[in-house]
């Protein structure tokens, strides 16, 4: 018998950050959130140093949230910026540091611009050292793969099967896990197998849903329920693989639902809800 996914509550709901970044600084965003009886969300480091990381540090110690990541750490941009943002991650408390690689534009003072060989070449060393990094701080690395669209800028890493491998390959003292992103994997093959392999390994599940119009790399992905991803039937092969963690949506939308008000978009997010994801 195939089991149907779970009934979602409120408190298994997370909206993240820059879903509002659009209509919202970083103390509205919270207010929309936690008015709407959303207690979970993932932080935004943009948002955090726009409004000042002491400030957004007392305004998040009052909201009384839970932040379930931080992101984004990008492992080209070196030591320096990864202990920033451990850091940042450690002040305020979040469960995970959302990790991906980063583009290429941090190779361009080794001669090796555009480089993708040389680019993949680095990343298991990077990725370990981060890991080695982390140790000293209260909060897990979550390793993100993202869509191929994005590789040369974003992330050489496109596929969930390639994360696996680096992940497989990682010394077990090294607690690396895996940010599932639906609009970035929605497309591979043999998904539940390999969410199947990635079990525990799941630290966060993030939602969102493809256009098939489209119309920018980055910022057009659509609400729950408006373009073709089956978010229903993802639900429950997460769910099969052992992940029963929030649910977190994450939409990033200049022209379609960052028009719309903060609390119009975080309706809808509610009203869909076990329906569309």
């Amino acid at each position: 018998m195939v089991s149907l996914p779970r009934q979602l509550q409120l408190d298994d709901l997370c909206v993240h950050q820059v879903s509002l970044s659009g209509q919202c600084n970083f103390a509205d965003s919270l207010a929309v959130l936690r008015n709407a009886g959303i207690k979970r969300t993932a932080l935004w480091t943009p948002m955090i140093k726009s409004c000042g990381i002491a400030e957004s540090k007392r305004i998040w110690d009052s909201a009384g949230m839970t932040a379930e990541s931080l992101c984004v750490a990008c492992l080209f941009e070196g030591e320096t910026s990864l202990r920033e943002q451990l850091d940042l991650a450690d002040m305020f408390g979040v469960r995970t540091l959302v990790t991906i690689t980063g583009g290429f534009e941090e190779l361009k003072s080794s001669g090796h611009d555009g480089d993708i060989d040389y680019a993949r070449s680095l990343l298991a060393e990077r990725l370990a050292l981060a890991a080695e990094l982390a140790d000293s701080y209260r909060v897990r690395l979550a390793f993100e793969p993202l869509h191929p669209m994005v590789c040369g800028s974003r992330s050489i890493v496109s596929t969930l099967q390639e994360a696996l491998v680096i992940l497989d390959q990682m010394d077990d003292a090294h607690d690396v896990g895996l940010a599932i992103d639906t609009y970035a994997l929605w497309w591979e093959h043999d998904l539940q197998a390999k969410l199947d392999h990635a079990g525990n390994r799941i630290l966060n599940y993030h939602v969102s849903d493809w256009l098939a119009d489209t119309r920018d790399l980055r910022l057009d992905r659509g609400m729950p329920g408006d373009g073709q991803v089956a978010l229903r039937d993802w639900r429950q092969m997460i769910e099969a693989a052992g992940y029963l963690g929030p649910v977190e949506v994450e939409i990033f939308s200049r022209d379609r639902w960052w028009k719309t008000p903060a609390e119009t978009m975080i309706e809808v997010i509610i009203q869909r809800m076990n329906s569309d994801f």
